[in-house]
């Protein structure tokens, strides 16, 4: 890997191989010692051990890494004993229950569920939930680009099926999740790694839900292409790669990591979309009256405005999203008493793309006929409802 200035190492490093230790079982012994853990470790030890063996696989794991997907609502447990080993999947848990939507956690009491690379923190034996496992939220990535004063924490893999932010499963699974990490602390493995993907990339119904969550907070597409790099990495080696932070809170990643992606999967994610700084010009909107004897007109009157329309579907037609048929854009304008167009403004609709292209176009508008108040040109506020489709618009045009 080229060489980069790289501030902090996120700790998804430790699938990649520290040197473990030999079996302790100081840990366990001192999870037994809480009442609720005494018997719940006996009984699923020995039910684990038959599911390890009907498996074909080595009882207990030294290693063990989860992934979470929100969309599809799973949790996948991965075990190997070697760290030189491929790791082999266990078993998939349901998800209870999730909280949210797509895209990563950014601040306290916003419900979201982290995304991102991640690891296992703190075992909480006395937990209202029955029995927790707790992740590092905020890592160094989160600590960069989360609130800097409340970025939120408290975030667990539980029991009791509820979540406000959390990684919800039965009670039955999280006791054999519990067992499965503390045999894993107590091999050696100090730090068990949880990566949260947003969909699982390699299923179309997922993978197109992301596609268009994407295409309307084009921000995410950063975070969301390196996760999908990271995802197919282990989809092809079954490793866990070097993860790294830079001194913007981006994920850094090997160009193995890169290349591990399918050719088709390369440009699934659109690039974010960069927002221009656009112009405002200073105006006292006090100076615009509550009524008028003529609204403001597009030069050539309203055929010629109905033409401007035609024109500009055709040309944002194609920016339209694959799951849109129809765009119902509502912007805002000032026509000044000299006939202006000024600070033009999204009110709402559209997508990211298609908007930044309507300003575009709305920024170029010619000059119209002012309106007009007892015989003197007035500045007027106009709200205008543009409809995009893929035949022509239909208009409705209001102050």
């Amino acid at each position: 890997m080229k060489k980069i200035s790289i501030t902090l190492l996120i700790l998804s490093w430790v699938l990649a191989g520290f040197s473990q230790t030999a079996y302790n079982a100081s840990f366990a012994d001192y999870q037994r010692n809480f009442p609720r853990l005494h018997d719940i470790l006996r009984k699923k030890e020995d039910s684990l051990r038959r599911q390890f063996m009907e498996k074909g696989l080595s009882w207990p794991a030294k290693y063990i890494y989860l992934r979470s997907f929100k969309y599809d609502s799973q949790l996948e447990v991965w075990v190997k004993n070697d760290k030189k080993e491929p790791f082999q999947l266990f078993k998939t848990y349901k998800v209870c229950a999730m909280a949210g939507t797509l895209g990563p956690k950014r601040m306290e009491g916003d419900y979201q569920v982290p995304e991102g690379f991640y690891y296992i923190n703190e075992f909480n034996p006395r937990s209202v939930y029955h029995l927790s496992l707790g992740l590092n939220y905020p890592n160094a990535s989160d600590r960069y680009l989360s609130d800097a004063i409340q970025p939120g924490g408290d975030i667990y893999i539980h029991g009791s099926c509820v979540t406000t932010g959390c990684i919800p499963i039965t009670d039955s699974q999280i006791e054999e999740l519990y067992a499965l990490a503390t045999y894993a602390k107590s091999s050696g493995q100090d730090f068990i790694p949880v990566h949260i993907f947003p969909v699982r990339f390699n299923v179309k119904k997922s993978a197109d839900y992301l596609g268009r969550y994407v295409r309307d907070f084009a921000d995410y597409a950063h975070l969301a292409n390196s996760l999908k790099e990271v995802f197919y990495y282990f989809e092809k080696h079954k490793q866990l790669p070097l993860i790294m932070v830079n001194n913007r809170g981006s994920y850094v990643l090997d160009e193995d990591v890169k290349n591990a992606l399918p050719s088709a999967e390369k440009k699934v994610l659109p690039a974010p979309v960069v927002k221009k700084k656009r112009r405002h010009t200073e105006f006292d909107e006090s100076e615009i009256p509550t009524t008028v004897h003529k609204l403001p007109e597009f030069p050539g009157g309203s055929d010629a405005f109905r033409q401007y329309l035609r024109d500009l579907n055709k040309k944002l037609g194609p920016y339209l999203n694959d799951d849109q048929h129809t765009a119902y854009v509502l912007v805002e304008f000032i026509v000044t008493g000299k006939g202006k167009v000024l600070n033009p403004r999204i009110i709402r609709g559209g997508n990211d793309l298609l908007n930044e292209h309507l300003l575009d176009a709305l920024e170029e508008m010619p000059d119209w006929l002012p309106a007009v108040r007892e015989g003197k040109s007035v500045p007027m506020k106009l709200k205008q409802t543009i409809v995009i489709e893929n035949k022509l618009p239909g208009v409705q045009v209001g102050s």
